[in-house]
């Protein structure tokens, strides 16, 4: 009875976690998306900018690109980049260009990642210029003491470039003359996967030194659709003094602004499978800022870093050197940068959650199957396999005490039929008889208890990472990161219509809930008859609950149940219990 109850009690825990997500989260996610294309085709038709620049005490540069309003209104995509001078980035991960007017970096699209699983679909654009439908762009620069007249580059600058494309093999050189004795030199570097390198230099042949602050900015305009699940974070994110300080974009909207100092760590924006990062020099303190403003009803969200002064002296100069991230947060590459160039926990832009402990090491784990069998679904089975194996054990212990309970379950029933209505005492005669056979109604509540927080490792490593994206299984299955697309209401589309979202049960969820079935039919019934009616809902309920869930996590659950029935029939056989 208190095994039975204990499960009961988990698995209603899990129903309604799931419910959650099914019937509240989702719709909120559409209504999200609605607004953020609102928000979008807003940007479109106004065209504007403003952003401001990291101030140090006094005021900062003006908007980039306010005198171009007019000329890029209702202007798409590749039309605002066709009106600017550019460099080309041509590297193996990343495509697009650099602004020369303010030597914004605002056109990274991503070659090897499509929008949709189709080889044919668009590749993701990651960012975009001002004046775009959905601006996200990234600047360097300087900011001057309060009160000074310097002219520094801003967002209007032409700067000259000593070549027109960037690449792996040849950075290219940026230069500016303010005319007043400062020769601004900016060289960006890009490597063989996402991360530019931004070394700014300021030659100085005035009469005085000159004291500057080297910033970095990601501006993005209007909040971009969201999943919106609790167990992932999109919005700003950075790394402070050792600690990473997640910002969702409602926070940072009602907050205004956020900043702390550190030395050492990062400041970025996240999607879920997308990063743009800024990473000063790890060796010097900065002070990093999240910030958001409202402007002709869009949302303007940025995060930024300010360094310390830097002095050039008269007849000399000085330099600081920064890189940006800006890519698909693949495990390896992000765990690359980090030791390569010693950026404090930059591992953590991948969401690995409350548990990285048990998260990562089972995604490492399966990406070991994976280049052993050159399929993720199958590499979740081999994951499924392993993860039986540890708990093979407490499983075994488990199933013999079920079987031991299903042996029982006549001399149950008698003692039901026996005292009806005398509670106190069936629960007294049924515990004298767990104690003469040595049962242990609770012994099978622990490999249930220790697997649950497996599960939701593996959920939130299919969910997560870039991996498991578009990943192929076999048949039907094109993305095991994504819902099972068959449907049982369309005859797995034998019956040209589209169901709804709620009735979209595929062929897997359905695998899963026999499955889940045969599991319980194998187990001993619990003699309650309502508590009995409930625990045979369940396979039905959770059908539909995690036909929404991605395809691999079915997978998953479908074969770990398979496995459990296999298990547990070859115990009862042995131990003289009719399976």
């Amino acid at each position: 009875m208190e095994q039975k109850n204990l499960i009961l009690a988990v698995a209603v825990s899990i129903a309604i976690l799931l419910a959650y997500q099914f019937l509240f989260e989702l719709p909120r996610m559409r209504e999200q998306a609605e607004v953020a294309q609102q928000q979008a085709e807003l940007q479109a038709q106004t065209g504007e900018v403003g952003t401001a620049a990291p101030a140090q005490g006094g005021e900062a540069p003006a908007a980039p690109g306010a005198e171009a309003v007019q000329e890029v209104r209702e202007a798409s995509r590749a039309e605002v980049l066709a009106r600017s001078s550019r460099v080309v980035i041509r590297a193996p991960e990343v495509r697009g260009s650099i602004a020369l007017i303010g030597a914004r970096i605002d056109d990274v699209t991503l070659p090897g990642y499509r929008t949709e699983v189709e080889p044919a679909s668009p590749p993701i654009d990651l960012l975009s210029p001002p004046g775009s439908p959905a601006p996200y762009f990234v600047e360097f620069g300087w900011i001057a003491e309060p009160g000074s007249k310097i002219a520094l580059p801003g967002a209007d600058t032409l700067w000259q470039a000593d070549r027109a494309t960037l690449d792996p093999a040849q950075p290219v050189t940026l230069v500016w003359d303010n005319g007043q004795g400062l020769r601004f030199v900016r060289r960006i570097a890009i490597d063989e996967h996402f991360l530019l390198t931004v070394t700014q230099r300021v030659e100085n042949t005035t009469g005085a030194p000159v004291t500057l602050y080297p910033y970095g900015l990601i501006a993005r305009h209007g909040e971009p659709p969201t999943l919106g699940f609790w167990i992932l974070h999109e919005g700003l994110l950075g790394v402070f003094n050792g600690t990473l300080a997640e910002v969702d974009y409602s926070e940072i909207r009602d907050e205004g602004t956020r900043e702390a100092t550190t030395t050492g760590g990062w400041i970025g924006i996240t999607d879920k499978y997308w990063l743009a990062a800024l990473v000063p020099d790890q060796s010097v303190p900065f002070t990093g800022r999240y910030s958001h403003v409202a402007k002709d009803g869009q949302d303007r969200f940025q995060v930024d870093f300010r360094r310390e002064a830097v002095t050039v002296p008269t007849g000399g100069a000085s330099e600081v050197t920064d890189r940006l991230f800006a890519g698909a947060k693949v495990v390896k590459v992000i765990d690359g940068y980090r030791d390569a160039f010693g950026i404090v926990r930059f591992d953590l832009a991948v969401d690995w959650g409350w548990f990285p402990f048990l998260t990562k090491p089972l995604f490492m784990l399966l990406e070991f199957f994976f280049r052993l069998v050159g399929n993720f679904g199958i590499a979740i089975m081999l994951l499924t396999v392993v993860v039986r194996t540890l708990f093979f054990p407490l499983a075994n212990k488990s199933y013999q005490a079920m079987s031991k309970l299903k042996k029982l379950q006549p001399e149950m029933m008698k003692l039901r039929e026996r005292y009806p209505d005398d509670k106190a005492k069936l629960q007294q005669e049924m515990m004298a008889l767990y104690k003469r056979e040595k049962a242990n109604p609770a012994a099978g509540c622990l490999p249930i208890l220790v697997q649950i927080p497996v599960f939701f490792a593996l959920y939130k490593t299919i969910f997560v990472t870039i991996e498991m994206r578009h990943a192929p299984f076999y048949g039907w299955i094109r993305d095991l990161s994504a819902p099972d697309p068959t449907t049982l209401f369309n005859l797995f589309g034998v019956i040209p219509w589209d169901p709804p979202r709620f009735l979209m049960i595929g062929i897997w969820p359905l695998a899963m809930g026999v499955t889940m079935w045969l599991q319980q039919k194998i187990n001993p019934q619990p003699p309650d008859p309502t508590q009995a009616k409930i625990m045979m809902m369940l396979p039905i309920v959770f059908t539909f609950m995690l036909a929404a869930f991605p395809a691999g996590l079915v997978i998953y659950w479908t074969w770990s149940n398979l496995l459990s029935i296999a298990q547990q029939w070859i115990i009862m056989r042995r131990m003289g219990v009719k399976a």
